[in-house]
């Protein structure tokens, strides 16, 4: 994206929807927190909940790239954004992480009227790690329940890090999945969504994949493939971005973003 459009992108999310809430804690970790940006003006809002990446190690929900061009694509559009911080490797597994995530969506669910938000609107989308977090929270409903989450409306997955988590470990891979995910293959199943896939998710998914990364968009595509075999509501957007770009240009790429719209529409959000 060009300099000048990416400044014309900061200036609307700064001017139009300055943050209504920093740091605010869903848990007792100094990690569990989120911050809110609502617009001028809401009333009933659709609600954008963002969870960032970061190889399940490092990140944090006010770097650059994670909200911005959301910011001022949705949130100029009526939307509420919600960015999510969670526990990190080593002080919290994957599966802990997930429930991290099921924490925070379940006490913006909680607190939705409060900024004139629409609760039964809620998008849950995450980047990289936190892709591969939310679309195991899609798949792992024992999770949403002991976290207190009701049905939220769909799902979006931008270029998750792990869909087959079998798959990566048997192939060549980055040495940060040993640790994160560990050597025994016994226990990769409970945190692969693929293999926790054993019934319909309740939400319909958006499966994001970078087509410029050889194993991204395939297990993507296995991955719809077995939602909608087991009757419900997946598809795949093969994107020519690169990982980080994947993330980064949503909001701002006129093609791309048209397309993640235009899904978005048809389950009715926003």
């Amino acid at each position: 994206m060009y300099p000048i459009l990416r400044l014309i992108a900061w200036l609307i999310a700064f001017i139009v929807l300055p943050a209504s809430a920093a740091d605010v804690s869903y848990g007792p970790s100094r990690e569990q927190t989120l911050e809110v940006h609502v617009p001028a003006g809401a009333h009933d809002a659709p609600i954008l909940v963002m969870v960032h990446g970061g190889a399940w190690i490092v990140g944090d929900k006010d770097n650059p790239g994670v909200i911005d061009g959301k910011l001022a694509h949705w949130g100029s559009r009526g939307a509420i954004v919600v960015s999510v911080n969670y526990r990190l490797w080593p002080a919290a597994s994957p599966l802990e992480q997930a429930a991290d995530v099921a924490s925070a969506l379940a006490w913006v669910q909680r607190h939705a009227h409060e900024w004139h938000g629409d609760p039964s609107r809620i998008v849950l989308m995450g980047h990289s790690a936190g892709a591969h977090l939310v679309s195991l929270l899609a798949v792992s409903p024992d999770i949403a329940r002991q976290a207190g989450v009701a049905p939220w409306l769909a799902t979006v997955s931008l270029d998750s890090g792990a869909v087959d988590l079998p798959q990566i470990m048997n192939a060549p891979h980055a040495r940060f999945y040993d640790r994160v995910f560990g050597r025994d293959p016994a226990g990769w199943p409970a945190v692969s969504p693929l293999d926790r896939l054993v019934r319909a998710p309740a939400t319909p998914m958006l499966m994001v994949c970078s087509s410029a990364r050889a194993q991204s968009c395939g297990a993507n595509e296995r991955f719809a493939a077995k939602v909608n075999a087991l009757g419900g509501r997946a598809a795949t957007l093969p994107v020519a971005l690169d990982h980080m770009g994947i993330n980064r240009e949503l909001g701002t790429d006129p093609g791309y973003t048209r397309q993640v719209d235009a899904w978005l529409r048809a389950v009715g959000w926003p």
